[in-house]
């Protein structure tokens, strides 16, 4: 009896050990599949433009911009209209039209933390440790009925990220994230696929997304263009002179 209850510690540990090893070979895995860690890091700059389909039919021009480290501005432009969100490391602002507003503004912190996410050039995966994330490994899952790997990353916000992996390409397929915000938790989904490569990484030029429990408010995005290390300035990211000179009369 002594002998069989001493091996439950060293069981344990070996279990939690191995599962670690797991997660980070899905990692490595998922690194490799994208084009391996050399031509992700080179990718300096990115450049996308997709056309939006959003519920109703109603379609637009999305925009996406990423300077490395974590600088990223997004548009989304319809009926003549064009909506910017942008982070530039330190602070994000955005301008709102379709609200009536069309002066830039500050992002509060809740409306950020999406951004924020779409900031890290290379995702949360990449070089997680040193970004203080926590990822493990949660097994088998199901995605629209196929086989998925699934990954829970704890971001150094606390707030959590669920990657699943095609179990043969070692590609996300799905992308689920909890927000935790003054007491509640909001919850979005993404559906990617279409991967190809550019600049010799893998990208996704399909996407969906939306609330993960309201499928009918989700938006499709279809890439159009696709460029990376083309020549983008700070400026381009950096909080407009208009609104700076209005936060220094406050």
């Amino acid at each position: 009896m002594l002998y069989r209850w001493s091996l439950v510690p060293l069981v344990l540990s070996v279990s939690l050990f191995a599962s670690a090893q797991t997660a980070d070979e899905l990692v490595n895995k998922n690194i490799a599949a994208k084009g391996g860690m050399d031509k992700i890091k080179a990718i300096r700059t990115v450049r996308i433009t997709s056309t939006v389909v959003l519920p109703g039919g109603f379609k637009g021009v999305a925009g996406q911009e990423n300077l490395r480290p974590n600088l990223v501005r997004e548009t989304f432009t319809v009926q003549g209209m064009t909506q910017v969100q942008a982070y530039d490391g330190t602070v994000g602002w955005q301008i709102q039209p379709f609200s009536g507003k069309k002066d830039p503004e500050f992002l509060g912190e809740d409306d950020l933390r999406d951004l924020i996410l779409d900031s890290d050039i290379d995702g949360p995966l990449v070089d997680y440790q040193a970004k203080g994330n926590k990822v493990e490994y949660l097994g088998h899952d199901s995605v629209d009925g196929d086989d998925a790997l699934r990954l829970k990353v704890t971001l150094n916000s606390g707030d959590i990220v669920y990657y699943y992996l095609d179990p043969d390409t070692f590609l996300e397929i799905r992308k689920e994230t909890q927000e935790f915000i003054r007491g509640s938790i909001r919850e979005n989904a993404s559906e990617m696929g279409a991967y190809k490569p550019v600049g010799g990484v893998m990208y996704p030029f399909s996407l969906a997304s939306g609330p993960k429990n309201d499928p009918a408010q989700w938006q499709t995005y279809t890439v159009d263009r696709m460029e990376v290390n083309i020549p983008l300035d700070n400026s381009e990211f950096a909080v407009p002179a208009s609104l700076k000179r209005k936060e220094n009369t406050k």
